[in-house]
């Protein structure tokens, strides 16, 4: 074996062994990440420190505690919005459990039909339930979510405040990555995600207005749905549809009841074909069969949280990328 094709072996053994590692510490990983990507793009705020010569401590402190007050605010407001959905809960779940019913009953004698075919005497059937999380379970389970949130607020506040020294670290493992090029990873993934915050909040608030002309029941709350889900590209949106049409064919009767998710189908093409692209520009363009495999992949690993920062990684991965490239190919054209 080539001492070339050794050192990848122990690359990809060492690839696989953090992505294991990555997801048999899901509950710690999750958060430090999370976190780490967060700061990343809260980068340009934490940087008022270096330009006006102020405590790092102080503008780490500021910036965590501005971002734990926003979530604060958003859910105090959302809170009127989520509890109107409650309320309405009991109609329409009994409507959507009808619905369901008769697709089961649908279901069941298509495969009551198959299995007679194959099998004339196998014609008994079980009868499965979904468990539903008790209140018990959810009291059980809240000590691991506030842990999870110490991680995070924790990580967060000490990443902005030595994050600079951590780069500095790294220039000095790694020979092939400068401090440079991590700056220049940071700002791609801020300006990134504040600008598709930017268009995910305008889209949202045009998803409200135009599913109250339509007449769903609690736009703002489906609006609010729209903005975090149009994080997960692709596959995020698709969901907003299937539920918007599920709940079109439930509230309405007739062919408005295609209304709600045709709508939001249309706002999120023109947002996604002209919006996006134009704003983001093609420098910041991505390959989309590295978006797909990128969410597929994240999300697959931590769930909802994987496929919000899939995005920021990937594009943090491919700038250091294509920086190390930049820096190889001058320091060659120097050697000639």
């Amino acid at each position: 074996m080539s001492k070339t094709t050794s050192q990848v072996a122990i690359h990809v053994i060492a690839l696989l062994s953090l992505l294991i590692a990555l997801k048999l510490a899901e509950d710690i990983a999750v958060p430090i990440l999370f976190a780490i990507v967060i700061g990343t793009v809260l980068s340009p705020l934490a940087d008022i420190s270096d330009r006006y010569a102020l405590p790092r401590s102080l503008t780490a402190m500021v910036t965590v505690l501005c971002t734990v007050a926003i979530l604060i605010i958003a859910i105090l407001a959302l809170e009127p919005f989520v509890s109107d959905a409650m309320a309405r809960a009991p109609a329409f779940w009994s409507e959507l459990e009808e619905l369901i019913k008769r697709l089961q009953s649908v279901i069941r004698g298509i495969d009551e039909g198959i299995a007679v075919a194959i099998d004339p005497s196998e014609n008994a059937t079980e009868n499965t339930g979904v468990n539903i999380p008790t209140a018990a379970d959810a009291l059980l389970s809240a000590p691991s979510y506030v842990a999870q949130l110490v991680i995070f607020i924790g990580t967060l506040y000490f990443f902005l405040f030595a994050r600079a020294d951590v780069y500095a670290w790294l220039g000095r493992v790694v020979t092939s990555i400068d401090e440079d090029t991590l700056r220049n990873a940071e700002k791609s993934v801020s300006c990134y995600f504040l600008t598709i915050t930017i268009i995910n909040a305008c889209f949202a608030g045009l998803v409200t207005v135009v599913l109250h002309l339509i007449g769903v029941p609690s736009p703002v709350l489906w609006g609010v749905v729209a903005f975090f889900a149009n994080f997960v590209l692709y596959l995020g949106p698709a969901m907003v549809a299937i539920a918007l049409l599920i709940c079109g064919i439930i509230v309405f009767d007739g062919p408005i009841s295609f209304a709600p998710a045709a709508a939001f189908l249309i706002l999120n093409m023109t947002e996604g074909q002209f919006v996006t692209p134009s704003l983001v520009g093609h420098r910041m363009s991505i390959n989309p069969l590295l978006v797909f495999i990128s969410l597929v992949f994240w999300l697959w690993m931590w769930g909802p949280v994987g496929g919000i920062i899939a995005i920021p990684l990937l594009v943090w991965c491919l700038t250091v990328y294509n920086e190390m490239r930049r820096v190889a190919d001058e320091n060659q054209h120097r050697q000639l």
